[in-house]
């Protein structure tokens, strides 16, 4: 088993020996992302949390009760415009082949919809929402066979909706009994719900007890510190696991990570981490800026406007959905007549990014020198041996 790490700002010959780079993990405009970490955000600071008291109780008077917990926004790149940004990225920056696999939450109407031009060959994959006990795990589940797609995703969902221990583990090991498909596990040490750390560490352990045998690979997250995906190896280590990349692209920002292989075909770069268990990552320039400059551009992305937008959501209000006061959820463009005065205070403070150098300079000076990059200089890491 081995798995090998290189940076492209310092170890760029070593992409020479590859002939394609695949992208895994990035959202599309079909997926639901929950607002509710913005609840959480702002209930672990008090000012945040005063100001959010506010806003709801304004809510309540206009007989729409905030409810952040059913809220959403959806990603603002359509599905071929994000399949476009990943195979760019791969064809001009490395001139490697490119695959692709989109990857929503609990959905899979993005590389369906792809599948009708044969010429793209994507597959079809979901990011999986797993309930375990009191924690929530993110499973990639990439590859599944087309004429069963629809089926394995009401299984899926059922058991999201209906969770059990014995369900979730009879679902990965019929997964794991096909042969083409990968179930990889996201952004594994990621407490995505705020449980107690040592809850949160316990779960964690209680679930690869049962199903690690199952797992096919653990993702090292283009959207997460080093730190983090560096404990991640860690981990992979103790388990015996391999370690493979994972972008995690919400915005229009390319995955900053990739995996290099010479299979020509998606099916083949499975095996190789499957059954030969070879995995070669590349962590792109973009990785190496400060996160915080990423997670701001990102936020800039879904906010900005989008003329040609496929699915008309031309605006970030046609993106954002929260339930009206029919017990529905609506895009927020139908609930209100105009953006309150509040909001468009802070979008207008957070745009001016855009037209001044901050964003560049920030990332600029936070980004680290190429001689403090992780690994061995010039010949890669070895993420698992």
């Amino acid at each position: 088993m081995t798995a090998r790490i290189a940076w492209f700002d310092r170890d760029s010959q070593q992409i020479k020996n590859f002939a394609s780079a695949v992208s895994i993990h990035s959202h599309t405009s079909r997926s639901r992302e929950s607002l509710e970490f913005v609840q959480r955000t702002f209930d672990n600071h008090p000012v945040l949390r005063r100001f959010l008291s506010k806003r709801a109780g304004e809510a309540q008077r206009s007989g729409i009760p905030l409810d952040l917990k059913r809220g959403y926004w959806t990603p603002p790149l359509c599905p071929r415009s994000a399949y476009e940004v990943e195979k760019n990225q791969i064809e001009q920056k490395l001139g490697l082949r490119a695959m692709v696999s989109l990857s929503d939450h609990d959905c899979i109407a993005a590389p369906m919809l792809l599948q009708m031009v044969p010429a793209l060959q994507t597959p079809i994959s979901l990011e999986w929402t797993v309930p375990f006990q009191r924690a929530k795990f993110h499973l990639g589940v990439h590859n599944l066979p087309a004429a069963e797609a629809h089926r394995w995703l009401a299984e899926l969902q059922a058991c999201t909706a209906e969770p059990s221990t014995g369900r979730v583990c009879d679902l990965l090991r019929t997964l794991n009994a096909l042969p083409g498909i990968l179930v990889v596990f996201n952004h594994p040490l990621w407490n995505l719900y705020g449980l107690p750390v040592a809850e949160f560490q316990q779960q964690l352990e209680d679930f690869l007890a049962l199903n690690n045998g199952v797992l096919h690979a653990f993702e090292l997250n283009g959207l997460r510190r080093w730190e983090e995906n560096a404990r991640t190896i860690a981990l992979a280590r103790r388990w015996q696991q391999i370690v493979i990349s994972g972008g995690d692209r919400h915005g229009a920002e390319p995955n900053a990570n990739l995996n290099l292989t010479n299979a020509s075909c998606f099916d083949e770069w499975v095996r190789e981490i499957r059954v030969e268990r070879r995995s070669h990552l590349l962590f792109m320039p973009q990785y190496n800026d400060p996160l915080e400059a990423r997670c701001y551009q990102t936020f800039l992305d879904a906010i900005r406007y989008y003329p040609e937008h496929s699915d008309g959501a031309c605006q970030w209000d046609q993106r954002t959905f929260h339930p009206g006061g029919d017990g529905q959820v609506h895009p927020l463009s139908d609930l209100w007549r105009r953006v309150p005065p509040f909001l468009q205070i802070i979008l207008g403070v957070a745009r001016l990014a855009e037209s001044t150098p901050l964003l560049s300079t920030v990332r600029h000076y936070g980004a680290r020198p190429v001689d403090r990059l992780p690994g061995l200089t010039g010949n890669g890491e070895a993420a698992c041996d």
